[in-house]
């Protein structure tokens, strides 16, 4: 029987913005198992990027359960869960967040700093993963030396240097043109297919939903309905 990774059993967020009070999720009920490749999908304001990031140990829920990788997220202090995340999550950003004055290397690199390895062993790391996305002749280069497929492809080494259970992508062909988008999504089912990784993304492109193997739509923070992959 498949293990199911991520529980979420009414799970609602709320926010209170000056006097509006926001309801970005409400009662949500999701389970994605593991191995799955899951697209969420829905217009802007539909509660799937609050989604992702309750499921990244980013913020925390007003109400409801959430259980990712058989760990109750909201039983964690601050300190927990930022080490939760950086050991079982790789988080991929729409704008990269790759930090401008060091090398492709070194931002790869740097979520390995929070671990026990030595210098040489977290290089070894980093290199490995800019290899596996093609990236082995760009170690030295800046983030303003590279194409935005290259820097997203940094960013998805950067997510997967530290072997995460999960792999979570907020809209991640979003800044990039046609080529760069099918060359990240072509990476990101490779991870699933042949690595074994679970990946949930978040997108409001139906191209980019087609890689996925299911497909959740939400829409005013209200899970809507699941779908099978059009493309699988």
């Amino acid at each position: 029987m498949t293990e199911a990774v991520i529980k979420t059993r009414q799970l609602t967020k709320e926010f209170i913005r000056d006097e509006f009070h926001v309801v970005a999720l409400k009662d949500v009920n999701l389970t994605i198992n593991q191995g799955e490749f899951v697209a969420l999908m829905g217009p802007s304001g539909s509660g799937k990027s609050t989604l992702l990031h309750l499921i990244a140990a980013m913020d925390r829920p007003t109400s409801g359960d959430i259980l990712v990788l058989n760990q109750s997220l909201r039983d964690l202090g601050e300190r927990e869960m930022a080490h939760w995340r950086n050991r079982h999550i790789g988080f991929i950003f729409q704008s990269f967040n790759l930090i401008p004055v060091m090398s492709a290397l070194e931002n790869v690199e740097l979520p390995l700093k929070l671990t026990n390895l030595k210098k040489k062993e977290r290089i070894e790391h980093a290199m490995t993963a800019l290899n596996l996305v093609g990236l082995g002749d760009r170690v030295n280069h800046l983030p303003r030396q590279l194409s935005g497929g290259q820097e997203q492809r940094v960013a998805i080494a950067r997510a997967i240097v530290t072997d995460p259970d999960l792999i979570l992508a907020d809209e991640p062909t979003g800044n990039l043109d046609a080529a760069s988008a099918q060359e990240a999504l072509t990476l990101l089912e490779k991870l699933n297919r042949d690595y074994g990784k679970t990946v949930v993304m978040v997108t409001h492109d139906p191209h980019a939903a087609s890689f996925a193997s299911r497909v959740c739509h939400l829409g005013k923070g209200v899970l809507l309905e699941q779908e099978p992959s059009l493309a699988q």
